[in-house]
């Protein structure tokens, strides 16, 4: 039985990453706990795990004292001589036990202490594992929907996570089996375990995916500088080039726009603006606006951050967009209030 229980930890450690020391110190306190449990938690006990001898061994432990009062947790100096001369008043003397005189509730009170351990350790693998995957993204498999809240469950690597409906892409409809990327937004940890974060409407889902399929932002060669998104249905996304040689716009959009379409798929169909990003605040605002042609863009006076734009009429609708979209994500691009005007209604001021 030892020799199964110190094989099962080489295989714990090997296959799940769990220390040796970690679980034996687990295993010590579940057999102590079982102990106690027998013997009504009157008597003090100490359990070593010998992982070299493969051997489990279980103390009685009794304090030594002139006269004995409590018989189940003191031994009399007298007696205590007839092992050994050495012991004096205070010491402990231990008595080894035989483990296999637990009882049945004993073990398995220690096997569920064993298992708690080892759900404790891959708990704590899993937080120092995803730590350093935030605000990456990673690829998941569906495994369950549920059909009344629509929360995914996501099979991740070796563990499962849930989607929640509220970051799923709005109109995405999940099925077992679906391959998808999701962006890691948190890892808290909770007191019954941790809980990864994953979104498909973050912001960040978007930057990542042009980081993988555009080598030219992975080389450091191509920047995002800026994205506003409302998913499911349109991004904006302001870049830059590093080397004047290199478009940064065609870079992202790919031969024959395969960069692009390979987001915008995996997006669930979601439209994506590139815009090239500029320190000039009005030629980043008129940028911003696209696809809309812009006529001009001035700073209002007397306020810190608002700008005028000007539009042709027949670009009026174009520059704000449906419900006011594309004027909303240029504002939120850009960082300023934007307000569109057409050359009419200017004129007429």
């Amino acid at each position: 039985m030892n020799k199964e229980l110190f094989e099962a930890l080489e295989v714990l450690e090997k296959e799940k990453g769990i220390p040796k020391e970690y679980m034996t110190e687990r295993i010590e306190a579940a057999l102590l706990s079982a102990f106690r449990k027998e013997s009504g938690g009157n008597e003090n006990a100490r359990v070593k795990l010998d992982p070299v001898k493969q051997d489990v061994k279980l103390y009685k432990q009794l304090a030594v004292v002139e006269e004995v009062i409590d018989p189940q947790t003191e031994i009399s100096l007298t007696d205590a001589h007839l092992k050994s001369k050495r012991y004096k008043i205070g010491d402990v003397y231990e008595i080894e036990m035989k483990t296999k005189t637990f009882g049945r509730i004993a073990a398995q009170a220690a096997k569920q202490v064993i298992i708690q351990g080892i759900r404790e350790a891959e708990r704590g693998n899993m937080i120092r594992e995803y730590e350093e995957k935030k605000e990456e993204i990673v690829s998941a498999v569906v495994v369950r929907v549920d059909p009344t809240t629509a929360n995914a469950t996501l099979e991740v690597g070796k563990n499962e996570m849930v989607l929640f409906r509220n970051e799923q892409i709005p109109g995405e409809t999940l099925q077992v089996g679906d391959r998808i990327k999701v962006f890691i937004t948190e890892i808290k940890k909770e007191t019954r375990g941790p809980s990864i974060v994953l979104s498909r409407v973050h912001p960040g889902l978007v930057s990542r995916l042009f980081e993988l399929e555009v080598p030219e932002i992975k080389d450091g060669i191509v920047e995002i500088k800026r994205v506003a998104r409302e998913a499911g249905s349109r991004t904006k996304i302001a870049v830059v080039s590093n080397d004047e040689s290199v478009d940064a716009i065609g870079s992202c959009i790919g031969p024959k726009g395969a960069r692009k379409n390979n987001i915008t798929a995996e997006l669930f169909g979601e439209k994506i603006d590139i815009i090239p990003y500029s320190e000039d605040t009005e030629a980043f605002i008129s940028a911003a606006l696209a696809p809309a042609t812009v006529e001009s863009v001035t700073k209002i006076p007397d306020t810190d951050r608002a700008y005028r734009v000007t539009v042709a009429d027949d670009q009026l609708s174009l520059a704000i967009g449906k419900e006011g979209q594309n004027a909303r994500l240029a504002a939120k691009l850009t960082g300023f209030k934007i307000d569109i005007k057409s050359s009419r209604s200017v004129s007429e001021e």
